[in-house]
């Protein structure tokens, strides 16, 4: 039983029970659903998703979560946190909160554990799926912040309106002042440990982006200079050809080390993606001698994202170019309103993804992880004999649809 990748809208638990016990997954996802209203459903289903693993993984995120213990003490903190808000909230008459609140502290602390021990490839698609939600507050930022206010003001006055209705005097008010004092005594006791758990928050959120930022400059060390230098071993008896690599390379780190442009980066040279389509044809070509087959359909500006969509695309076109011995590389880049997609073909001689050798990072690095890191995806399909082909998706979030170009 493992957990569907595809045929999911939060953790694919219902279509492993569906595809389990044969029955319609819409059936199964509303008694989660009337379940969670109910009765333990969405206990029911956090404990599933923790302990099914997802389709083509070993481990399960519960496996995962026991070594975890900075995300145990995160989800704890988190858990009483809300556990003291809830009481707090009855303390004042809000009984109507109930299971509902319950529901609410259990989605929490196990969203904590589940993405801080779920995998890149799984947080990817979790990113992707709140991806709507996302756009929402990076769009029109203004208007979501006068919303929030303006939403904040009406529940204190409905507060201060609970709070005060039927009290006549001060002496009437003394309940509220115990409640006060109790839940200063609460924070001056879990206070230092919510801090500690918060500084930590931030400490991985840093060392995170550290490690994400080295990681992409070894992608982009990969794609440059080591591309470059395997081109020069292959080429060491044409002389001509390797004082051009050199020369080429030279005035790429130069432009990265002086002038801050990284090495493939796209934008400082076109600004589409059918743009940076054509540059990655035309620079295959010249380095590598392999007729290159792009097409376009739509166009859109780049925007990071994008950006490290066309640096996997080039990365995919290389390898084909290098390893697949075919005659020639199709590409094929489709722009859409929720994504891009880019399809590198190749009819070669095809490879086992799983027999690759630990050292060399082109595929695992330069392409996969470079587009889980982005919120993108990558999936390789290779038959011996028959040929590759590498399919890159990447969300979108703004930036509307430009025409295709001829």
């Amino acid at each position: 039983m493992q957990r569907s990748r595809d045929d999911r809208i939060v953790g694919g638990v219902s279509a492993a029970a569906a595809a389990r016990t044969g029955r319609d997954i819409t059936f199964i996802r509303l008694l989660f659903v009337l379940a969670g209203l109910l009765t333990v459903g969405v206990l029911a289903y956090m404990v599933a998703w923790a302990l099914v693993p997802m389709a083509g993984e070993d481990s399960t995120i519960a496996s995962r979560a026991q070594k975890d213990r900075r995300g145990v003490g995160q989800a704890i903190a988190l858990g009483s946190l809300l556990i003291v808000l809830y009481f707090v909230a009855n303390a004042l008459g809000a009984n109507w909160l109930g299971s509902f609140a319950w529901s609410v502290i259990i989605i929490a602390v196990g969203l904590v554990l589940i993405w801080r021990n779920a995998s890149a490839e799984e947080q990817a698609i979790l990113r992707q799926e709140a991806g709507p939600l996302l756009a929402l507050t990076a769009r029109n930022r203004r208007k979501v912040t006068l919303v929030r206010f303006a939403a904040a003001a009406v529940l204190l006055v409905a507060g201060l309106a609970v709070l005060l209705s039927g009290h006549v005097g001060i002496a009437a008010l003394r309940p509220l002042g115990g409640l006060v004092l109790v839940v200063t005594a609460i924070v001056v006791v879990l206070g230092p440990w919510w801090l500690r758990i918060a500084r930590d928050l931030v400490i991985e959120r840093q060392a995170r982006a550290r490690v994400e930022e080295r990681a992409d400059m070894a992608t982009r060390v990969h794609d440059s200079v080591l591309q470059t230098l395997a081109l020069i071993q292959r080429n060491a008896d044409q002389p001509a050809q390797v004082v051009k690599l050199a020369r080429a390379q030279e005035r790429e780190l130069r432009s990265w080390l002086f002038e801050g442009r990284l090495p493939g980066e796209a934008r400082g040279e076109c600004g589409t993606v059918a743009e940076g389509i054509r540059l990655i044809q035309q620079d295959i070509e010249e380095r590598h001698g392999v007729p290159v087959e792009a097409i376009t359909v739509g166009d859109c500006e780049l925007d990071d994202q994008l950006e490290a969509l066309l640096a996997a695309a080039r990365e995919a076109t290389v390898n084909a170019a290098k390893w697949s011995g075919a005659d020639v590389v199709s590409v094929f880049a489709e722009v859409e309103p929720g994504g891009v997609s880019v399809y590198v073909r190749d009819r070669g001689r095809g490879f086992d993804p799983a027999a690759i050798p630990l050292d060399r990072k082109g595929l695992a690095e330069s392409v996969q992880a470079r587009m889980a890191r982005r919120g993108g995806s990558a999936v390789v399909r290779s038959v011996k004999d028959e040929g590759t082909e590498v399919t890159l998706r990447m969300p979108r979030t703004t930036g509307p649809r430009l025409p295709s170009r001829a």
